[in-house]
């Protein structure tokens, strides 16, 4: 289930207010107006992904309350039409992936048979699988370039919002920045499932051959809850968007 956008969120960025209420005070008023005076100036004078209406998508698509795994990354990508606030997804006529995500569909396909030809991962945000980035925004061709400023403390509250939950939830942390974060999850209910980043130049250290896909389902069925359905990624075989 979708969230609905509140009328105003933390710094003034939309956010369905369902978030909002429960990570907005992450950060200071005085440092929310801090990170967006930085972004916005950041976009007057550079590229900036994803766009601005994209940046809390991972918010739009994923309830809290829906939340029952979250996969998170680092930055978003950083080339051109790449990243639409989804961490490791990529818009559907994107001509070509990025090398993290082509890892990441074939680890896909030896762990549960899935071949997905989209790199659009919208249809498992909608099933409750929270696709989120240590940082939501970043320069064209510069990765790395907005950390620091505030977007890790809110994402950090994100991820204590979500070890609140009084119901399972599988955290699939790929990569050293994402692996630090494990000191957050404390919640006994909540399972961790940890490797090394899927980028090429990482992913035969232990992320190929870890079975995510079918160890987060192993959990979930083992509280009952519903697994998830890894070949429903957002883009029919037609072209339209999974709902």
């Amino acid at each position: 289930m979708m969230g609905e956008p509140s009328a105003s969120g933390p710094g003034g960025w939309l956010m369905p207010s369902d978030w909002s209420d429960r990570v907005g005070s992450a950060l200071a008023e005085s440092e929310w107006a801090s990170l967006k005076g930085f972004v916005d100036s950041e976009r007057a004078e550079h590229e900036v992904y994803p766009p601005a209406e994209q940046v809390f998508n991972a918010f739009r698509l994923t309830s809290y309350e829906d939340t029952r795994v979250v996969i998170l990354g680092q930055d978003p990508y950083h080339g051109p039409g790449q990243a639409h606030g989804l961490c490791f997804s990529v818009p559907s006529d994107l001509p070509k992936k990025p090398p993290s995500l082509i890892n990441i569909l074939r680890e896909l396909k030896d762990d549960e048979g899935v071949d997905l030809p989209s790199g659009d991962l919208q249809g498992w945000a909608r099933q409750g699988v929270l696709l989120l980035n240590t940082t939501l925004t970043v320069r064209r061709g510069q990765a790395g370039s907005h950390q620091r400023r505030g977007w890790e403390r809110f994402t950090d509250g994100v991820l204590r919002a979500v070890n609140d939950k009084n119901q399972r939830v599988v955290f699939v942390l790929w990569g050293s920045p994402a692996r630090r974060k494990k000191k957050l999850i404390t919640n006994p209910l909540h399972v961790v499932i940890e490797s090394p980043h899927p980028s090429p130049l990482s992913a035969y250290r232990g992320f190929v051959g870890s079975k995510p896909f079918s160890r987060t389902n192993a959990y979930l069925r083992d509280v009952g809850l519903t697994p998830i359905d890894w070949s429903n990624a957002g883009v029919s075989k037609a072209g339209e968007t999974a709902r």
